[in-house]
Order: C-alpha cells, then sequence, then structure tokens
C-alpha cells in the first residue's frame, strides 16, 4: 500500500496514473473516486463497476464480499482510491480486510488531499501496512523550468522568462493552472497565428482564468480578444499534453503490495 496525498490541483491523480503506467504497463489499474461520506454498500459496488465481474451486484454482504475477492485474486490488479479522505474508519477497514486476504493480488495507491495522510493514520492496522507515504507540493520556480516545457509543446521553446511570469502571475506551482493556462493559451496562439508564447500572449490568457487560479495579471494593457485583430476564439479542445504530472522520489517499490 502507499498513500499520495497533498493539496488541490498538485496533480497526484494525474501522475499516479501516468507512473504506474510506465512501472508495469501490463498492470490492471482501476481508479475510483470517492465522494463525500460514502457508505460500504457504495465502496462494494464502486469496486464491482471497475473490476467489471460477469453478471449483476449481489444483494447479501457475504455474497458480494466473496465475489470481489474471488475477482482480485484472479490476477495481480492495482486499485487506485481517489479522494481517499473521504473514507470513514469502517471504510478503511474494510479495505483492509479485502488486501489482507491471502489469495488476492492487490496493490493499493490511496490518492487524496491534504487530510489524507491523517485520516489513514487514525486506523494503525491500516495504516502499519501503507510502505511508502509521498507527499505533493506545489512546484518550486526551479522544478517549473524543468517539467513545464516537457509539458506541451508550446511550452517547449518558449522563454524562460516567460514561463516565470505566467507561473508568478498565474499558475503559482499548481499542475492544475497550469493545465488551464496552457489550453488559453494554446487558443490565442492557434487563432493568431502565432509561433511563440510572449508576454502579450499570456496577458490575455490570464484574463480568460476564472478565480480558482487565484490570478493576478500585471497593470498592463488588458485586451479583450487575441492578441491580434481576430475575434475572440471559442473553446477549443487542446491536445493532449506529453506528460501529465510529476511525482517526486517515487520509488518502483511504492507501488507494490507489501505485508
Amino acid at each position: 500500500m502507499t498513500c499520495i496525498h497533498g493539496g488541490a490541483g498538485f496533480g497526484k491523480t494525474a501522475a499516479v496514473t501516468s507512473r504506474l503506467h510506465e512501472l508495469e504497463p501490463d498492470q490492471d489499474i482501476r481508479r475510483i473516486t470517492f465522494h463525500t461520506r460514502p457508505t460500504i454498500r457504495t465502496v462494494r459496488q464502486e469496486l464491482h463497476a471497475a473490476l467489471e465481474p460477469p453478471g449483476q451486484p449481489p444483494h447479501y454482504a457475504g455474497e458480494f464480499d466473496q465475489l470481489l475477492k474471488t475477482e482480485l485474486a484472479a490476477r495481480p490488479r492495482t486499485l487506485v482510491p481517489d479522494e481517499a479522505q473521504w473514507l470513514s474508519g469502517s471504510l478503511l477497514e474494510y479495505v483492509r480486510y479485502i488486501w489482507d486476504d491471502p489469495y488476492t493480488q492487490l496493490a493499493i495507491v490511496f490518492v487524496g488531499g491534504e487530510g489524507c495522510h491523517q485520516t489513514l493514520r487514525k486506523e494503525p492496522m491500516l495504516s502499519s501496512r501503507i510502505f511508502i507515504r509521498q507527499r505533493f507540493t506545489r512546484l518550486t520556480p526551479d522544478e517549473v523550468q524543468d517539467v513545464i516545457p516537457l509539458y506541451h509543446p508550446i511550452w517547449a521553446d518558449a522563454d524562460p522568462n516567460d514561463i516565470a511570469y505566467a507561473d508568478r502571475h498565474a499558475a503559482h506551482g499548481n499542475f492544475r493552472n497550469w493545465a488551464r493556462l496552457t489550453a488559453h493559451t494554446h487558443t490565442a496562439l492557434e487563432r493568431t497565428g502565432r509561433t511563440h508564447v510572449d508576454q502579450d500572449v499570456l496577458r490575455w490568457a490570464f484574463s480568460r482564468l476564472g478565480s480558482g487560479s487565484q490570478t493576478t495579471p500585471p497593470p498592463a494593457r488588458r485586451s479583450r480578444g487575441p492578441p491580434a485583430t481576430q475575434t475572440s476564439p471559442k473553446a477549443h479542445r487542446i491536445p493532449a499534453p506529453q506528460r501529465q504530472g510529476v511525482v517526486r522520489d517515487v520509488s518502483e517499490s511504492s507501488c507494490k503490495s507489501v505485508m
């Protein structure tokens, strides 16, 4: 078992998914997202939906648990419970019960917000089985310069000063903010025919970001459209980025289940 935790928008889920596929390309990886205060029945149903066994979910708890354990014993799987901070003590104990079965072939990577680590620590029997814990933080300015040029082609040949400018005024080391900023910047480049990011393009992209990114555009002129004579672009889906997240010092052994 492994725990990946940190603030919202730091790229935890994307990084875990990308890294797991790099470590074990043929591994069966199933992600489950939990919402506020799920019940044990909800967890069973989510597991059933993720594992996709044939037939309808059983009505009785004992039959349901036996079906899940049988399915998890068939071949090695990695389970990624996302938003794990919403799991109560009884639900974490249920996950441990499934994992502890001697026949299941299961690795578990808990992913959650800042409260996830504390939630898991409250359950000593489960916490003692977690091999490694990894906390995600904001990208530092140096990490931004290393990572963002690899994230999407529009940043590959961008001036480092412009990347720093974008991070300082809009992204703030937050990967989700970088994803949104990349989408708007790509739209501006495509609509205006420009080939390189510059601060005029970035200022227009800043104006399209909502308050969730905590943008602080400079007092320079802010145009109502892209930095050219074209009209404002409509919503545009950008190509998939080359890399979706970054993991600091997560060893290959962190993705293996251990006793």
